[in-house]
């Protein structure tokens, strides 16, 4: 591996949140993840609270940017459809997500969660109404959402796989109610 900068720290704290909570996000575990010592950990962060604000402030940039190229999809169909599949197919990213909000009472942290999540929402609103008029999008997104994060804690559980096609189909067809291009409603003669 080359020269490690501060994202790839941050980027392996996250890898180390989703997989075992806040307390996952230790210096000697997530240099052995990169496989360096941790000595090199201090090139870029003073402690490990400095690495878990890079790890958020990551996790922050990250969504802008995902946001702004889903921004470049001109259909709002297609803009939905490709951040489903984006979402559902992201399993760390789930999981980050979940992990932060169960790790809420920590004020930092409650913050950037909760800046992320109405970033999120504020978006896939915006997206839906676009196709469905605004009266039912902010319900049908917080509930998409909601969804979401609970299908994140159960494969913590194992209980459900990794299966992200019908989700992605079954996701489209609820935040939209069951609406198809044109207006008409699935099922409606």
């Amino acid at each position: 591996m080359g020269r490690l900068n501060a994202d790839d720290w941050a980027r392996a704290a996250l890898a180390a949140l989703a997989e075992g909570g806040l307390a996952a996000v230790a210096v000697e575990p997530v240099a052995v993840r990169l496989g360096v010592s941790k000595g090199s950990f201090y090139w870029h962060f003073a402690n490990r609270q400095a690495l878990v604000e890079a790890a958020l402030a990551f996790w922050e940039r990250d969504t802008e940017a995902v946001i702004r190229h889903l921004e470049e999809i001109a259909c709002p169909r297609e803009r939905l459809r490709t951040l489903l599949e984006l979402a559902f197919s992201d399993e760390t990213e789930a999981a980050v997500s979940f992990r932060l909000i169960s790790e809420a009472d920590d004020p930092a942290i409650a913050e950037v969660a909760r800046r992320v999540n109405e970033r999120r929402l504020a978006f896939m609103t915006q997206t839906v109404a676009e196709i469905i008029g605004a009266e039912e999008a902010g319900n049908r997104v917080l509930a998409g959402y909601a969804g979401y994060l609970g299908r994140a804690a159960l494969r913590r559980l194992g209980i459900v796989d990794g299966e992200t096609g019908a989700m992605v189909e079954l996701a489209l067809s609820e935040l939209l109610n069951d609406q198809e291009p044109g207006g008409s409603r699935t099922g409606e003669r």
